[in-house]
């Protein structure tokens, strides 16, 4: 059976902070939307036969000598409509003869936008002024031969199109939150005037990932690796609902997991989801490959092939296995490829720059192209419990990445029980589910502190919570101040080792949500 093909919106990656924004509202219209760094070469491009193409802002000026381009004849060979977004309708404006200047003033923050052509198909259905989200420090001063302005800030240009209809700009960002009706936007370009089809869901995702397993995997088995978390028990949730029994999902105690989750999150697999699992108990293996080693970089790598080490093992012993299913999520995916070199990349994933480069199994990643809010969506779909649907996200390394330098056993217990703590008075104070994630990290400091009169020199606990959508971007959550005071408290006093506690309130960006 051949999979369903849907049209596609394309998102040319210029750097912008705000990129996985864009595809999140595109894809909230029913419309499949993909993410591509900007120097993908056009005949790729041209492949995917994309309904339309945003060009997203980016951090660099567009007469930066480094500054990312467009390739030759791109727009002239590219041949459906083109949406630039800041930095996107910068440089259009440039390549297409327009000029862009430096603003004396960078624009950052709420601006009032007047829409001057209330027939231009970007703005059809808003009103004629609208609340916007600016970021920039240049703008367009000439607009490029068969342009017309369609909407202007404090009388500076912020929207142009051409009068063929095929090429639209916008200055502001319609992708924030901070543009309430920014979503019309983007709904107007996908829909209207790309005429493309909302026939994309993340439930569509089931019936076309069930066909495609199947398909690939024949009468075969595979081994599915589990962490516990969201990802990989959805993943494995709709790989039993291609094959049931001929998956074997093998569930690893790696010393490197919460307080108590190996035994009730085992019985929660085999009891509940009836699914073929076994658990291997390996937290020694990981400890002594991780002795010493302080690099977040480093720890990822050696976690991901032991991983690899362990599932080739079982998938020996289990007899002919070919696949192995992991839970890669698209946010795992872009933030591991590098836009504009290798000093962007964010991280590397366990799952996606984590892995040896040659493996002996074949990859099966049924996730891959959806964030995590579609992944719960899909989840409920298949039953998966709401326990483990409603848990906070935990990184694939564990409780490595929240070790800020070496893994040691002692620390572990420090930080297993400063977990504990939190998620229960999270969970007394009833806001476990009003954040998104939550978690202690345990630092390489230490600082002076007294306890019954007594001097102390112990070690500094930072709790990390944070608010978000999709976990591309988040905020730092508020929590009130006698929830914290309860959990400083608690902390101080329960765990030895501990003698301060403090609040991180970055956001990201331009903080990511883990430390490590």
């Amino acid at each position: 059976m051949e999979p369903t093909k849907h049209d596609l919106i394309l998102i040319l990656d210029f750097g912008s902070q705000y990129t996985q924004l864009i595809a999140r509202r595109i894809r909230e219209a029913g419309v499949y939307c993909e993410i591509l760094p900007f120097n993908t070469p056009l005949e790729k491009i041209q492949q995917l036969q994309p309904h339309g193409i945003v060009l997203s802002g980016g951090p660099s000026s567009v007469y930066d000598a480094k500054a990312p381009k467009l390739s030759d004849g791109f727009i002239e060979k590219i041949n459906c409509p083109l949406l630039g977004i800041c930095y996107g309708l910068q440089l259009l404006a440039v390549e297409l003869g327009g000029e862009v200047s430096p603003s004396q003033n960078r624009e950052y923050g709420y601006a009032r936008l007047s829409i001057t052509e209330s027939n231009s198909p970007l703005f059809v259905g808003l009103p004629d002024e609208i609340d916007v989200w600016l970021s920039h420090g240049d703008y367009v001063t000439k607009m490029p031969p068969g342009f017309r302005a369609t909407a202007v800030t404090s009388g500076a240009l912020n929207a142009f199109e051409s009068l063929s209809n095929r090429i639209y700009g916008v200055q502001f960002h319609p992708e924030v939150a901070h543009t309430p009706l920014g979503a019309q936007v983007l709904n107007n370009f996908a829909l209207a005037i790309c005429q493309a089809r909302a026939d994309w869901s993340p439930t569509a995702i089931i019936d076309e990932q069930v066909n495609k397993i199947r398909a690939e995997v024949g009468t075969g088995k595979v081994v599915c690796g589990l962490s516990g978390g969201v990802d990989s028990t959805v993943a494995a949730a709709l790989v039993h609902q291609a094959i049931g029994e001929r998956q074997v999902c093998v569930f690893v105690d790696t010393g490197l997991l919460r307080e108590g989750e190996f035994e009730s999150t085992c019985n929660l697999f085999e009891q509940q989801m009836k699914l073929n699992v076994r658990g291997v108990r390996a937290a020694q293996r990981f400890l002594k490959a991780l002795e010493g080693v302080t690099d977040p970089e480093e720890k990822r790598r050696i976690i991901g092939h032991l991983f690899i080490e362990i599932f080739d093992e079982e998938a020996a012993q289990i007899g002919q296995v070919d696949y192995l299913v992991q839970g890669t999520l698209y946010p795992d995916v872009i933030e591991s490829v590098s836009v504009l070199g290798p000093s962007a990349v964010i991280k590397s994933h366990h799952n996606v720059g984590g892995l040896p480069e040659r493996m002996r199994l074949r990859l099966i990643e049924p996730l891959r192209e959806l964030f995590k809010d579609e992944v719960r969506i899909i989840g409920r779909s298949l039953q998966v419990p709401q326990e483990i649907l409603s848990r906070h996200p935990f990184p694939g390394p564990g409780l490595a990445v929240r070790i800020i330098g070496e893994i040691t056993e002692e620390r572990l217990q420090v930080l297993r029980a400063a977990d504990r703590i939190l998620e229960e008075e999270l969970r007394l104070a009833s806001m476990y589910d009003s954040v998104w994630q939550a978690f202690p990290v345990l630092l390489p400091v230490s600082t002076v502190g007294v306890m019954g009169d007594y001097r102390t020199y112990e070690r500094v606990v930072a709790i990390r919570a944070v608010t978000s959508i999709d976990g591309m971007t988040a905020d730092w959550a508020r929590l009130p101040h006698d929830l914290l005071s309860r959990i400083s408290a608690r902390l101080v006093s329960e765990v030895r080792g501990i003698n301060r506690v403090v609040y991180d309130i970055s956001s990201k960006p331009p903080s990511t949500i883990e430390w490590e």
